[in-house]
């Protein structure tokens, strides 16, 4: 995701609506210059990126969900994107759901999402508290088996014992691997390197 593409969608949204980026910003309840093209350099010319309130009001004001905002990010002006099996963390932790590439392979619902060409996603629904205020109960991630991950990146970990939570990577080395929450609430935790079944890393998220 690039700051140019942020913008481009929010435009592609208020030109739908037959909007200019202000009148968006005035039907979404904002100031008028939130979206201007003034705004999104700072004096200093770095990049300014929209929150994720703004964006999130916007949406509702354009009646776009944040399917299509994905979408329009990457660049598919009015696809839908490929259905992926989206499953819940509770069916997670059953036995047998997954392949040994940590990929599902009994899930029954779908969520469309941009086409990513051959990757192979899907999409989870987070439970839980443990990554407050980023990712709340009920938000949609999606998720990519096989993926590198390195350390700071958002993750969904599977343990051998079925447990499956979302978590940021702290250290990982070849004996332990230690799991970060963003709620201050949930201490880190480490977990031997062997008690993990897989590691799928967070490519997007809906909030």
């Amino acid at each position: 995701m690039q700051h140019s593409h942020i913008w481009r969608a929010i435009d592609a949204i208020a030109e739908r609506r037959g909007l200019s980026a202000s009148g968006l910003a005035r039907a979404a309840g904002l100031d008028a210059t939130t979206f201007n093209k003034s705004k999104r350099q700072g004096a200093d010319g770095k990049p300014r990126w929209p929150s994720s309130e703004s964006i999130a009001r916007a949406l509702a004001a354009a009646e776009t969900s944040w399917d299509e905002f994905a979408a329009l990010l990457a660049g598919k002006a009015g696809g839908a994107g490929r259905a992926i099996p989206i499953v819940g963390m509770a069916r997670a932790g059953a036995d047998g759901f997954f392949d040994e590439a940590g990929f599902p392979v009994g899930a029954d619902e779908t969520v469309r999402f941009p086409d990513l060409g051959d990757d192979r996603v899907y999409a989870l629904e987070i439970a839980g508290d443990s990554m407050e205020p980023n990712y709340r109960a009920g938000d949609i991630v999606i998720v990519q088996p096989g993926a590198a991950v390195r350390r700071g990146d958002r993750i969904i970990v599977r343990t051998r014992s079925g447990e499956v939570m979302a978590k940021a990577l702290g250290r990982r080395n070849d004996q332990m691997i230690e799991l970060l929450s963003l709620n201050p609430a949930h201490p880190p935790r480490e977990l031997a390197a062997a008690d993990v079944d897989w590691i799928a890393r967070i490519v997007w998220a809906s909030q």
